[in-house]
């Protein structure tokens, strides 16, 4: 293209926009929420704990049908039995020792994980002392070789049982891939409704708008599963085979 062909382009796209002048951009993006987004935002502020109580109902049913384990625990000490439970109750796919990748997260780190299990645990941070390249393969080295990937939702999303996970340093979205099982908990008080609630709180809420999207934002519906070959519904073939979903009803 030329650059008299170029020019001929962006003005027939500037008409068809309705732009006068190649300063003045129509604005792609909302700068304020809408009634219906100020209405989600005050309905999930205003949330009861009945209200909670039906989202964890709501979670259950949509959880069945898609092979997730759901478990809902009291407080952190029950959380951590069944994290204990699973890692004692599962046999590693590939390697021939359990060991178990973890995210630096401060409710992970509420679950004292390397005192409760009977199995190293790995927290997915790249070691200091090696270079940034070299570092960082280590890391998922490690990752890959734990049969257990333990990580904390921002949200799940009760309609379709959907995990919502933000990378952050010291939690790799690694740990939800790699690993054969991934096991992630939740706070009760951060089951949302619907992608419309979810959509709404990362746009207009300001703690949410503060720290963004981050570098990933990973939306998870169940194990990994293909029926590519034969119509075959087979678990396992791009990611973790299993997911168990902690719920955590009191943050104490």
């Amino acid at each position: 293209m030329t650059a008299a062909d170029e020019k001929i382009f962006l003005a027939n796209v500037r008409r068809a926009l309705g732009i006068d002048s190649p300063r003045r951009a129509p604005r792609l993006f909302a700068e304020s929420p809408s009634a219906y987004s100020k209405r989600l935002l005050e309905k999930i502020s205003r949330r009861t704990g009945e209200e909670t109580r039906k989202l964890i109902h709501r979670l259950k049913e949509a959880a069945a049908p898609l092979n997730i384990d759901l478990h809902v625990a009291s407080d952190i000490q029950t959380a951590a039995a069944l994290i204990t439970r699973i890692a004692a109750d599962k046999s590693p796919e590939w390697a021939d020792r359990k060991t178990v990748a973890a995210w630096r997260h401060p409710l992970i780190e509420r679950l004292d994980l390397p005192a409760a299990l009977d199995a190293p645990v790995f927290f997915s941070e790249p070691d200091p002392g090696l270079s940034g390249e070299e570092a960082r393969r280590r890391m998922i080295e490690q990752i890959a070789k734990s049969f257990i990937g333990v990580t904390a939702a921002d949200f799940c999303l009760a309609d379709t049982a959907t995990l919502v996970l933000r990378s952050r340093p010291g939690q790799a979205r690694s740990v939800s891939l790699l690993p054969s099982i991934h096991v992630a908990i939740v706070e009760a008080d951060r089951l949302l409704a619907d992608l419309a609630e979810l959509y709404a709180l990362l746009s207009w809420d300001p703690e949410q708008k503060t720290e963004g999207l981050s570098t990933c934002l990973t939306l998870i519906t169940g194990p990994s599963k293909t029926a590519d070959i034969e119509a075959t519904l087979v678990h396992g073939a791009h990611g973790p085979r299993e997911l168990h979903l902690v719920v955590l009803e009191q943050n104490s």
